[in-house]
């Protein structure tokens, strides 16, 4: 079973960007992410009506943290340390050497490769420094902005299931995209 030692969070960096721990200060930002129907529009989770969910969730990704179940980064601009995204291992199985990617940026920061080089420094550190054997991304298909990140970082389709989630009101297909260390 792969076993997580990261006696400090680890601080990733890009020629860009940094990711650090997510903390109470990044509430905003993430509220505004968790609030916005254009950020969720693909994530099945209910869109966050006031701050102190975002504050609420901020506490549990720590809990889930310490409890080995995801790690989580804020994606932050080196020039000035703004926050416009984040992103993470979710859902880890480490008996399995496998987790889930996932990512999320304010919309005023799509289109700049800033997810695609997170994504990538992510891949590096959770293959070569953590010792993930695999990574999976799920995605709504008709997310093509999603799969052109992932694929941009050698993820390739690796499974389609019909109907797999219930969001907004109908049920939506997913795709499983992965990426293996070989």
């Amino acid at each position: 079973m792969l076993t997580l030692d990261l006696p400090t969070f680890p601080v990733l960096e890009t020629d860009r960007l940094r990711l650090r721990q997510t903390t109470l200060d990044d509430v905003q930002p993430i509220f505004s992410m968790r609030s916005s129907a254009i950020v969720m529009q693909y994530i099945p989770i209910p869109l966050a009506t006031d701050v102190k969910e975002a504050e609420d969730y901020i506490h549990s990704l720590d809990e889930r943290m310490k409890n080995n179940e995801c790690l989580n980064w804020s994606i932050t601009l080196k020039e000035t340390g703004e926050m416009i995204g984040t992103m993470g291992f979710y859902r880890m199985q480490l008996q399995h050497y496998r987790t889930e990617v996932g990512y999320m940026l304010l919309p005023a920061f799509y289109g700049k490769g800033y997810a695609s080089e997170a994504l990538q420094r992510l891949v590096d550190f959770g293959l070569n420094d953590l010792g993930f054997h695999s990574l999976e991304a799920v995605i709504y298909p008709e997310n093509k902005g999603s799969i052109r990140v992932v694929e941009k970082c050698g993820f390739v389709r690796e499974a389609y299931f019909k109907d797999k989630e219930y969001h907004n009101g109908k049920f939506v297909d997913t795709a499983i995209y992965s990426k293996v260390n070989h």
